[in-house]
């Protein structure tokens, strides 16, 4: 009987195959020739008879007949097996380390993909999922993944997940070779599976049933796994989102690039000139003329620990007070701390990032609501102003709502301004406010007055003095 590759080829070449990048993973011209084990029928792993319940259930093993091969020929068995045709030249050693983006924010996210995915291939161990935008990297990760993990001897399939649909369906040809159950049972057991462009299928109910019940198994029996998705991961069917989001520590995902350049520069870009001018060194702690001890005091609390944050964003980080207080001016220094030091961030005035998902809406919108919401939820560091400020429908506190619990769940440092006081946040938004008071949430009040209002007050004199009305 044949291997799983074979099987595959033979499929393949009555079949239109689809892959990521136009050109996808050619199979050699010809099976490989030579005698296959009728044991592992050439997979090098087998799957032990025993009953539901019991500890190698569904557990994979080496073959009797690896122990007849030397290494190199283990090898060449694996990468026969794996699919992967020519692209068994992709390794990490082929990498660039700043990824194929331009842009800084895709390089450093690439540079984390990156680190990611050399731990997973030296010692595999639940699932990797990379996500992004076409050309960002992430099928290329992918396969260096699972190029290592047959130079480690480790028994690895790669398939394009529209190609795997098609193979399914195949199957059901009463001139097929192969049976359905035989295909779908190595599929779903061989030890490291590379799903490569979940999302891109047909979202038939068929195509979502098979898809679920591979991922479903796998998850189940903690089977390594490397899924990427084009796009974000909000576009999938909830039935296979839940698994890949389901269990914190077993499933690990990366966004590879930004989803859309243009959403960098029109909605979560800080502006230069707010940069220059709203820094740490131009913060003044005084706080006016009016300004008490106390309010010196929560001034330069809240200086410290926003120069702190910014040296290594971690947690959530939580200003409230008066307008003109200088919450933004914070806010603003961390993001151009940030940036200076290539670190992705997305700063937005609360009620204006509202406008832009509503406008997202519209079929002549250059960006999907799914791209913006993505990012939203997933950048390494939002910075979300004035929050209160917007206008209070349900809509729009189910969104930032969404925002919080995701970002506060995943530990994703955040940084929130707001006129409002804690106490008002609970009493006006219930939901969030109660997310605000968790004790990882660095709350810092400040009780200064409006310095803006203060210095509006007074006007230079012919003498050069200032006068106060």
């Amino acid at each position: 009987m044949e291997s799983l590759g074979d099987i595959l080829r033979r499929i393949t070449a009555k079949s239109t195959s689809r892959t990521t990048n136009g050109a996808g993973a050619a199979y050699p011209d010809s099976p490989h020739e030579g005698p296959v084990c009728s044991i592992c029928n050439g997979t090098g792993w087998v799957s032990k008879r025993v009953p539901v319940g019991h500890p190698d259930f569904a557990q994979t093993f080496p073959c009797d007949c690896q122990g007849t091969k030397d290494p190199a020929a283990r090898i060449d068995a694996l990468r026969r097996y794996s699919n992967l045709g020519p692209l068994s030249r992709v390794s990490f050693a082929s990498t660039r380390q700043d990824g194929p983006l331009p842009d800084a924010a895709s390089s450093h996210l690439f540079k984390q993909a990156l680190e990611a995915c050399v731990k997973f291939a030296d010692r595999p161990s639940g699932w990797l999922v990379l996500t992004g935008p076409s050309g960002s990297g992430k099928t290329h990760l992918a396969v260096a993944v699972a190029n290592r993990c047959i130079e480690l001897g480790q028994t690895t399939f790669f398939i394009v997940v529209a190609d795997l649909l098609d193979h399914l369906r195949g199957a059901y040809s009463p001139d097929n070779p192969v049976s359905y159950d035989e295909l779908f049972d190595q599929v779903r057991n061989v030890p490291v599976l590379i799903l490569d462009d979940l999302g891109s299928h047909s979202t038939t109910p068929w195509a979502q049933e098979k898809l679920f019940q591979v991922m479903n198994h796998r998850f189940n029996l903690e089977l390594s796994t490397v899924i990427t998705v084009r796009g974000p991961l909000q576009q999938l069917d909830e039935s296979l989102r839940t698994r890949i989001e389901s269990v914190q520590g077993f499933s690990h995902v990366y966004q590879l690039g930004q989803y859309n350049t243009r959403l960098a520069r029109s909605i979560g870009d800080l502006p230069t000139e707010m940069q220059r001018r709203m820094t740490f060194a131009s913060y003044d702690t005084g706080g006016g003329s009016t300004a008490g001890r106390t309010d010196r005091v929560s001034l330069e609390h809240a200086k410290s620990a926003a120069e702190n944050f910014a040296s290594d964003p971690e947690g959530w980080l939580l200003f409230t007070g008066p307008r003109g207080s200088g919450k933004t001016h914070l806010a603003v220094a961390i993001a151009a701390e940030c940036l200076r030091r290539d670190r992705p961030i997305f700063f937005a005035f609360v009620p204006t990032l509202l406008d832009h998902l509503r406008a997202t809406f519209s079929p002549d919108s250059p960006i999907r609501y799914d791209e913006l919401f993505e990012q939203l939820k997933t950048v390494p560091l939002l910075i979300l102003d004035d929050l209160g400020a917007e206008t209070s429908t349900a809509w729009a506190e189910e969104k930032l709502y969404q925002i919080v619990v995701h970002r506060q769940e995943a530990r994703l440092p955040t940084v929130i301004t707001s006129a409002f006081s804690i106490d008002e946040l609970e009493e006006a938004k219930p939901k969030i406010g109660s997310r605000l008071m968790d004790v990882t949430v660095n709350w810092q009040p400040i009780t200064a007055p409006n310095y803006r209002d203060q210095r509006r007050t007074r006007r230079p004199t012919r003498g050069g003095g200032a006068t106060g009305s």
